[in-house]
């Protein structure tokens, strides 16, 4: 598929900068965007971005010789190959992506909140790619590279596009709702994240609503409707909502977990009703179904083509994936944990034994969630005192904040419980703490690595 025309003149006009080389290129069309050396492609531009650890204006040569590019982006001078030269990469990055984005009229629908956007973002785009060609944010990259470089992979032949768009503070959604100008925004909920920054509730709330600031009064808010923040938001858009409770456009109805075979229920429009079946766990994942049929409506697909793309959805990596080891089941939750998500995550394993039949134990093993700000040690305390409510039969728990969710659960008559200080220490007790027909959950906040947890639990026999 081809990039839409973008000259070399053209590209440094749009960013303000100044092209340094051959005056014969200054014609010449680029055909990709990359940030990293190793991606890039033939006739592609490699914008050299400075990170904590690497200096991409040390593999500008590389990209150019070894990779093809035609041209690099820099905020250095650059001796040996064609660059333009601008104040600020990053900027100048999400300039070209927002100039871009003004090149297509094909819906683009953001996908924008607290808790569940990549979920979202997958079954929306799995719903609207039984219609259209669907472009979609590719695996969590949500920020302020990610989001421009979603937006600059769009080629000729796309439909639609799905761009998931994170923060963690005020100004961040300003910046990616200026280049995604989305048609439709799906907000998916309120909840306690980076309150480090964003202070409370109130706070995240007026964050993530900024990118209303860069819609149209014509395009539509999808808005989590059993949020009491979002019901009467006022977006200065058409809105529909979407949940569980009487009063919204697209519901719920009939839920029923299944287990590990997934979720069920009946998703009501004004004009229809269609039972669903969600090949996912937790009961949490009908949200992010009704998110996507709400978005599927709206752009005018039948019941019966948003059954089809909702049936196609599979959990993206450590989101509440399931995996039969042949010893334990294993519920891999661990990209990201706040405490409206833990708290989904602990309620769906509290349910598995009655549903399954099995009598092994409910294992979890959870750590810290991370820039939850003043609240942090009251909200992890929450987190200990649902575990043992639930009934979840065994609690481990690794990190400096988890010691807040240990202490809760056994306080509120958690039945088995032991504590790490770090994941390391862990990792050696494993086998001692499960045992064969265990089903077992893991979930932090992805800075804590509980990914390396994953392949230790699987190979246990």
């Amino acid at each position: 598929m081809k990039m839409r025309s973008l000259t070399v003149d053209k590209i440094a006009e749009v960013v303000g900068g100044k092209y340094i080389g051959p005056r014969n290129l200054r014609n010449d069309r680029i055909t990709s965007v990359s940030i990293d050396s190793r991606e890039v492609e033939p006739g592609g531009l490699f914008v050299c971005i400075r990170g904590a650890r690497v200096d991409g204006h040390s593999f500008a040569l590389r990209a150019v010789e070894e990779r093809g590019a035609l041209l690099c982006l820099a905020e250095e001078d650059l001796t040996t190959v064609p660059y333009i030269r601008v104040t600020s990469t990053r900027k100048a990055l999400r300039d070209l992506a927002a100039y871009y984005r003004t090149l297509f009229r094909i819906p683009i629908v953001g996908i924008v909140g607290s808790v569940g956007k990549t979920t979202a973002k997958e079954l929306t785009a799995r719903v609207l790619s039984r219609r259209f060609l669907t472009l979609k944010t590719p695996e969590n990259l949500n920020n302020e590279l990610g989001v421009p470089l979603t937006i600059l992979s769009l080629r000729e032949e796309h439909e639609a596009a799905v761009v998931e768009m994170g923060i963690s503070d005020f100004g961040e959604m300003r910046r990616l709702a200026r280049i995604v100008r989305p048609d439709i925004c799906v907000l998916t909920s309120i909840g306690y994240c980076h309150l480090e920054k964003l202070g409370d509730l109130q706070g995240v709330l007026k964050a993530k609503s900024e990118v209303f600031e860069f819609m149209e009064p014509d395009s539509v808010a999808v808005l989590n409707g059993d949020d009491e923040l979002l019901r009467d938001l006022d977006t200065g858009t058409r809105r529909v909502l979407y949940g569980a409770g009487p009063w919204n456009d697209v519901r719920a109805e009939n839920v029923e977990n299944l287990g590990f075979d997934g979720v069920s229920c009946d998703i009501c429009f004004d004009d229809e009703r269609v039972f669903a079946l969600i090949p996912a766990f937790g009961s949490h994942i009908v949200y992010g179904a009704l998110a996507a049929a709400a978005v599927g409506r709206i752009l005018g697909d039948s019941g019966e083509e948003i059954l089809r793309g909702i049936a196609d959805y599979r959990p993206v990596g450590g989101r509440a994936s399931v995996t039969d080891t042949g010893f334990i089941t294993l519920i891999d939750d661990c990209y990201n944990a706040n405490p409206n998500s833990m708290a989904a995550a602990i309620r769906s394993l509290s349910s598995i034994r009655a549903l399954s039949g099995d009598h092994g134990k409910r294992v979890a093993i959870l750590g810290d969630m991370k820039e939850l700000g003043a609240d942090s040690a009251h909200l992890h305390r929450l987190m200990g005192k649902l575990a043992a409510e639930c009934g979840i039969d065994s609690l481990v728990c690794c990190g400096e904040d988890a010691k807040n969710i240990y202490d809760a659960y056994l306080a509120a008559g958690g039945k088995k419980a032991r504590y790490y200080l770090k994941r390391g220490d862990f990792e050696p007790d494993l086998r001692e703490c499960i045992e064969k027909g265990d089903v077992v959950l893991v979930k932090a906040s992805h800075s804590m690595g509980f990914e390396e947890l994953v392949p230790l639990l699987k190979a246990l026999r």
